[in-house]
């Protein structure tokens, strides 16, 4: 059945010389046409997400196709039953993807060789392949390419220091990388040539286009994709589902993520609906009693109902 909505995924990189004025313009834009997303605009190009109806989508897409600086961008589409987001934002910043090199790399003259997804199914059977998952630790463990590598980073921008502490475990290997929809692994992948790494391939289009292709369907992916709007993970594995989440605090199976209700930790936990009450929502001692505490805010905890709870934690 055809969706109202739906939510597009893109990425260009293209030099553009007043990106805060292209910024701007774009804003006015996507508000005159009722979009709402994220969209980052840099000296070095465009990378967003946005949603809308089926009509404002095709007028958004037709208006980047016929724009002097994004001709030729490419949609990754899903259809969606309402908009994915609550605003419209777009943001002028200093890179699309931060990794913070001193020596930048620049996608459109170094990046590793681009894999459809029946290319990257195969070669991630090869036994001489290693599959590095270029995102952060909690989008790995909500879901990621079976055998994959996890980097013990919280951000993209950590990834490069991880890569050289860990450089042994894939000097001489065949490196395959992948990302949501493939902005990341443009540079990453390039940036490990500059490294000296010499066969690093990329998965084209990402996780996002991987789930959608007929022939693979998205097989040898464990668990659901982390995107990020207000869906937080949507299926890529068309054949079979397991679930490789699991709960911070019992480490049962589990896909549901929440923020900590420290406003200081604010870190992404997995968690059941019943273990967010017993915790408090908060993934440790420290931020249960912490006083900005916002689930106890939320809630009108009383100290006495919060001291109950937490005695009750440490007699379970």
């Amino acid at each position: 059945m055809n969706q109202e909505y739906r939510v597009l995924l893109y990425y260009n990189y293209v030099t553009i010389d007043n990106p805060e004025e292209v910024a701007q313009d774009h804003l006015d834009y996507c508000k005159e046409l009722d979009l709402k997303g994220r969209i980052i605009i840099a000296a070095e190009g465009i990378n967003g997400t946005v949603s809308g109806t089926v009509e404002q989508t095709d007028d958004y897409m037709k208006f980047m196709e016929e724009h002097p600086l994004f001709k030729g961008t490419i949609f990754k589409i899903d259809e969606a039953c309402e908009h994915a987001f609550k605003k419209m934002h777009v943001r002028y910043r200093s890179e699309l993807v931060s990794l913070r090199l001193e020596d930048d790399v620049n996608p459109n003259v170094q990046t590793g060789k681009h894999l459809k997804p029946k290319e990257f199914f195969a070669e991630m059977k090869n036994e001489d392949t290693v599959v590095i998952d270029a995102r952060n630790d909690y989008e790995y463990d909500l879901g990621h390419f079976r055998d994959a590598v996890r980097p013990a980073i919280t951000n993209f921008r950590d990834l490069p220091q991880w890569i050289r502490e860990n450089k042994q475990a894939f000097e001489g290997k065949k490196i395959l990388t992948y990302c949501t929809g493939g902005i990341r692994c443009e540079k990453f992948s390039g940036w490990l040539l500059q490294e000296g790494f010499e066969d690093v391939s990329q998965l084209e289009g990402g996780i996002v286009s991987y789930g959608k292709d007929s022939e693979v369907q998205g097989e040898l992916w464990d668990g659901q994709l982390y995107v990020f709007d207000e869906r937080i993970s949507v299926p890529v594995n068309q054949k079979e589902h397991n679930i490789v989440g699991k709960d911070h605090f019992s480490g049962d199976p589990c896909e549901r993520y929440v923020n900590c209700a420290n406003p200081e930790c604010n870190r992404k936990i997995l968690c059941s609906a019943e273990n967010e009450h017993k915790y408090l929502r908060s993934c440790c001692d420290e931020c249960r009693v912490h006083p900005r505490n916002r689930y106890i805010a939320e809630h009108g905890l009383s100290v006495e109902e919060v001291n109950v709870r937490l005695m009750q934690l440490v007699n379970k």
